[in-house]
């Protein structure tokens, strides 16, 4: 008997060591997906795309998928954002999927001569097959420059794939007269580099040569796949088309524009966002931020980024907050101010924190009668005595 017992005993001490052991290999190889990704060549269509996905292929929840600028890959242009501390938090319960541009990817082999790059469209068709590669029905988007017109003609051409919006530095209309010529003169007395700096860059930030600018232009001008990125810069100069956005015929799902206040295409964001729907439009101008926010910036636009994704209902803190304010919209404003208009006990010490910033003020526009206008502002004297914005507002932020 004493020898069945211990039989007994020992048998049922040997599955919960394999599975703690398990567990552990589990959360060890979970990691390390999250921190270096897993790299993959997917078939399309149209040619092959490099995608990089980051946690599990777990589909509760949509993708996040991101799509970068010209002159960027996927790591240069959202490593910092992505890596950022707070921004852990938010995407440890997402799968992360970074799309590379064709032939755009670190290392890439420069394409032939005479190759045949794809058009605007023809990139955003793509897309599906990614989503189908990895089994998701639906993704959160994330684009910056080109990225942002890729996604956005992804998203209007397949609007229940797409739950939200997140686009940096957008510009939805076509090249005109004046930017063709612009383009043209600037082919013949700049280089490639400094074509492509001054769409990544403030005149500011090109003026002061800062450390960023410098690292971009070392990186871009001895890059193995120049080439390759010459041909998806004069694609995108040649190919893109009006995207014919109008408040009655705009994207299907919430949207956040984000645009630097000298950012070169700060005109472009503002008009764009002029012509969405203002029910499911967040606008965000970051002060004293230039053309690549994502990267200079990542602390405001973490904060940004997950009231918008609480506004889509993926997360704890929305359903704690529901009741006060209608997140479901998607505005966008400054965590402290969003303490002092609901929390009163404390108002207090955020006031005091909002007070040592140069920009606080929230501005907020609407519609009326068809048209746009300023409607009041919240700064620094206006101290818990508003009440939030109806649901019908488009917020601007500048933070």
């Amino acid at each position: 008997m004493t020898t069945e017992m211990q039989e007994i005993a020992i048998t049922e001490e040997k599955p919960l060591l394999t599975g703690q052991a398990e567990a552990k290999d589990a959360e060890a190889a979970a990691r390390i997906l999250l921190d270096q990704g897993q790299e993959h060549s997917i078939e399309t269509p149209h040619g092959v795309l490099h995608v990089t996905l980051h946690g599990t292929r777990t589909t509760r929840r949509p993708a996040i998928l991101t799509f970068h600028d010209v002159g960027l890959d996927s790591k240069s242009c959202f490593s910092p954002l992505f890596k950022f501390e707070e921004m852990q938090e938010i995407v440890k319960n997402f799968t992360l999927i970074h799309v590379d541009a064709p032939g755009q990817e670190e290392g890439a082999a420069a394409y032939a001569a005479g190759h045949q790059y794809p058009s605007m469209d023809t990139i955003a068709e793509m897309i599906p097959s990614v989503l189908q590669f990895f089994n998701f029905r639906t993704v959160i988007g994330v684009g910056v420059g080109v990225g942002a017109y890729i996604l956005s003609k992804f998203a209007l051409a397949n609007p229940d794939s797409v739950e939200g919006l997140v686009l940096v530095n957008i510009d939805t209309n076509a090249r005109g007269w004046m930017d063709w010529a612009a383009q043209k003169l600037s082919s013949v007395t700049s280089s490639l580099t400094e074509q492509i700096l001054s769409h990544l860059f403030s005149q500011e930030e090109l003026s002061s040569n800062t450390e960023l600018v410098q690292t971009h232009r070392a990186r871009i001008s001895k890059a193995s796949n120049l080439v390759n990125i010459e041909l998806f810069w004069k694609t995108y100069n040649s190919s893109r088309r009006d995207l014919n956005i109008e408040r009655n015929n705009s994207f299907k799902c919430p949207v956040m524009l984000v645009v630097g206040d000298q950012a070169p295409y700060e005109e472009a964001a503002v008009e764009c966002n002029s012509k969405m729907d203002p029910t499911t439009t967040s606008f965000l101008k970051m002060a004293d931020a230039g053309g690549l926010p994502q990267l200079t910036q990542p602390a405001k636009l973490t904060e940004a980024f997950k009231y918008f994704i609480q506004g889509m209902g993926y997360s704890k803190f929305e359903q704690q907050y529901r009741h006060l304010y209608p997140l479901r919209c998607a505005k966008v404003f400054s965590i402290d101010l969003f303490l002092c208009l609901h929390l009163p006990a404390v108002a207090s010490s955020c006031m005091t924190r909002l007070s040592r910033s140069r920009t606080t003020s929230l501005s907020s526009s609407y519609s009326m009668d068809g048209s746009r206008s300023r409607s009041r502002t919240l700064s620094q004297g206006s101290q818990g005595g508003q009440m939030p914005p109806s649901p019908s507002q488009t917020m601007e932020v500048s933070c």
